[in-house]
């Protein structure tokens, strides 16, 4: 006679419960220490992107404050409507002004990161679908620790310079939003 454990083997129900358990306790020792170091708090506001016309980059600008009580580290942007999304500064060598690209950005405890043209800003490159002024386009962030922020951008025209132009426009791309796990 076999002696694998069968449904109405006390020992197997012992076993599988065990068992369980221990994932349930290795799962909880993964995930502690994310918990131990807090999550800080990121909240964008005035988010909205300078489209160009022809299939242009665009550049997005948002301001990104931190809440918590450790710095927060950027690593990247990605839009389901951009084929390809980068951290960019604008600096100026001699008096020519030139972008490159950025790997991180680091957001201070209780501090903020402004992404405004001439600065830092998101270049937008390779639409996936006509994106026009009024449209909303989502663009997450991902931050050190699998932390992502997922936030609406108004899309505005060439000669918008930022929250100073926003007279008149409606203001629901706003946002105050939490890093979630993806």
């Amino acid at each position: 006679m076999s002696s694998l454990p069968t449904p109405h083997n006390k020992s197997h129900g012992l076993a599988r419960r065990a068992l369980l358990a221990s994932c349930f306790a290795a799962a909880a020792m993964a995930i502690a220490p994310a918990f131990a170091t807090g999550l800080a708090t990121v909240q964008a506001k005035g988010a909205w992107i300078r489209w160009l016309p022809a299939n242009l980059p665009a550049g997005g600008y948002v301001e990104l404050g931190n809440t918590g009580d450790k710095p927060v580290v950027l690593l990247g942007a990605e839009s389901p409507d951009y084929g390809n999304t980068m951290l960019h500064q604008t600096v100026s060598k001699g008096g020519v002004s030139e972008m490159i690209h950025v790997d991180k950005i680091t957001i201070p405890a209780h501090g903020h990161m402004a992404f405004s043209p001439g600065g830092y800003h998101i270049m937008l490159m390779q639409p996936k679908k006509e994106v026009k002024p009024g449209d909303k386009v989502p663009i997450t962030f991902r931050f050190e620790g699998g932390k992502t922020l997922t936030v609406d951008f108004e899309v505005r025209k060439p000669g918008a310079s930022g929250p100073g132009s926003m007279k008149g426009m409606d203001m629901g791309g706003m946002h105050d939003m939490h890093p979630q796990k993806p």
